[in-house]
């Protein structure tokens, strides 16, 4: 007899819907990197300047998961993550009709500070439903939205701003994310809960909040951990030399190549689908080369494909690269989530925010620097040494585990 499955039909469907949020996440976090070089041109402002749609989105997010997480952690994690997708929808729509590029950068800060809530919440709320065991190949679940976000966001980015403009890239963003919100909603009623917390349980909530340590002594708890420091400087670095560098290698196949902004977005967006070839494979893999080799092998795919994208001169062999370039980079990325995860167990929400945060700051840091960099020793160079760095990182990680597993 096979033993019933631990993850139940209703966990599984709440996960599925998880998924769509993170997939929302993903695409407002990316849609701006094939349009900045049109926003500099709407704008009038150079290429640095127009990519602050991306550092001050990255920033947002990653301080606002200083709040998120603890008020996941004592409010409800999917609550939270279903009242962010809809105030998302009010950001998108701000961006939708920003007359200034500084109307745009409020409207971004705003939708970051929704989408702060929705992935790292997303991560907690399944560490909390499935065993420990399964957590891995259940977060490749909510990983594949947003790797699809991933896919989607840098693709529509590029088509929307061709095609139609920019600004229907947020309008259809503000109907995205009203959408999932709706479903979320839907599914929340199900599980008996309500949109915002009941009055009549606000006294209870303030004798837990008060029971519980308040997140500072929270969060240093975490991150003063000799392993949890180890996570969340990893995770800065993967989000600079990662999703930082990535934030420029549609307007590098631009610049240097010759390529629209769409078929630009579109190779790119095979990063993307990249990750999501991982994670269809990802349940024999993580048994086949354990979290060690994962991280090793990763670091190194990406550091190739990375070289080959920033020195290729045609555009054709761009086209494996980036896929292969996702399916390392998600290889890296998914055992950093699930190591994340397992930071904290009693506080998971502050733990992944910690981790979110790490990595969005990371973010931050790497489009900032990549975007000044590009002016002294261009874009081929910069991007090459992101994807040597990051197959640095994927050795010193495994190294890590290899420690941690041993000691």
């Amino acid at each position: 007899m096979t033993s019933p499955d631990p993850v139940s039909a209703a966990t599984r469907r709440s996960i599925l819907l998880l998924s769509t949020a993170t997939f929302s996440s993903m695409v407002t976090q990316r849609i701006c990197d094939a349009m900045l070089p049109e926003l500099s041109r709407v704008f009038a402002v150079g290429l640095p300047k127009a990519a602050q749609v991306v550092s001050v989105f990255a920033i947002t997010y990653g301080i606002c998961q200083l709040v998120f997480g603890p008020l996941g952690d004592r409010l409800g994690k999917y609550r939270i993550v279903t009242l962010c997708a809809f105030f998302c929808s009010v950001g998108s729509a701000v961006a939708a009709f920003a007359g200034t590029l500084d109307v745009l950068l409020f409207a971004r800060f705003l939708t970051a500070v929704g989408a702060a809530g929705m992935i790292p919440l997303a991560m907690a709320w399944v560490g909390d439903s499935v065993p420990d065991d399964r957590l891995q190949e259940m977060l490749t679940k909510t990983g594949l939205g947003s790797t699809l976000g991933l896919v989607i966001g840098q693709l529509l980015g590029g088509l929307l701003t061709d095609a139609f403009g920019w600004r229907w890239c947020f309008a259809f963003l503000t109907l995205l994310f009203a959408l999932v919100g709706t479903l979320l909603y839907t599914d929340l009623r199900r599980q008996g809960v309500t949109l915002l917390p009941q009055r009549q349980h606000a006294g209870a909530e303030a004798v837990q909040a008060v029971a519980q340590a308040g997140f500072i002594t929270q969060a240093w708890r975490i991150a003063s951990g000799p392993w949890s420091r180890i996570v969340l400087i990893m995770a800065t670095v993967e989000g600079a030399v990662g999703f930082g560098v990535l934030a420029i290698w549609a307007s590098h196949l631009h610049n240097k190549l010759g390529l629209s902004l769409s078929v630009a977005g579109a190779v790119v967006s095979l990063f993307g689908l990249g990750g999501m070839l991982y994670m269809a494979m990802g349940r024999r893999l993580i048994a086949r080369f354990g979290q060690q080799g994962l991280v090793m092998l990763g670091g190194g795919v990406l550091g190739v494909c990375a070289c080959i994208i920033a020195f290729t001169p045609h555009w054709l062999p761009a086209i494996p690269a980036s896929l292969f370039a996702g399916f390392g980079f998600f290889m890296f990325h998914n055992t950093m989530q699930a190591t994340a995860t397992n930071m904290s167990a009693e506080n998971r929400g502050t733990g992944v925010s910690l981790f979110s945060s790490a990595l969005f700051l990371g973010q931050s840091i790497g489009v900032v620097l990549a975007a000044g960099l590009i002016a002294l020793v261009g874009s081929s160079t910069v991007i090459a040494g992101g994807g040597v760095l990051m197959a640095f990182e994927g050795l010193f990680f495994a190294w890590s585990l290899k420690r941690r597993d041993n000691s």
